[in-house]
């Protein structure tokens, strides 16, 4: 999948709600630029504005840490191991939630979401159309964590 076919298609699949399987689109190229990625580091603090649900519990409304683990994830047949990371939502020391980030390379972000991308080191939280998801959007060097938590509204 190249070019606007590509384009098209991962517009079609965000749209849609199916966020999380954008990653898939992806292809064994982007794990270069994706690499480097194996350690838990923390991203950095957002601020969630009302309860969602992350990997299908409950997140509480708060301010968390989010940081990228070590664990393990079994990637969709030919989408890198490197595209998709669980993220943890941290207080006080301790994991509240977790859910998986989709990793997209800045060479390939403007193919996946729109709007002008946080700066690096920085986090931007956003409702996404429809009010079904809540965007963590966080930028760290070169990659981008995109992190679609369920608010459990329907669009409108």
């Amino acid at each position: 999948m190249r070019g606007q076919s590509r384009k098209s298609w991962l517009a079609a699949l965000m749209t849609a709600g199916v966020v999380a399987a954008a990653v898939a689109a992806f292809p064994a190229e982007s794990n270069a630029q994706a690499g480097g990625m194996s350690a838990e580091q923390t991203l950095g603090t957002v601020q969630i504005p009302s309860r969602v649900m992350a990997n299908g519990e409950p997140l509480a409304a708060g301010s968390y840490e989010v940081r990228l683990t070590t664990g393990e994830l079994t990637p969709a047949p030919g989408a890198s191991r490197d595209l998709e990371r669980w993220v943890e939502f941290v207080q006080d020391g301790e994991a509240q939630g977790r859910e998986v980030a989709s990793v997209v390379p800045q060479s390939e972000i403007s193919e996946v979401a729109s709007g002008a991308p946080p700066a690096p080191g920085a986090a931007r939280v956003e409702m996404l159309r429809g009010n079904e998801y809540l965007r963590v959007w966080m930028r760290e060097g070169d990659n981008h964590y995109l992190i679609h938590l369920a608010t459990g509204q329907s669009g409108t």
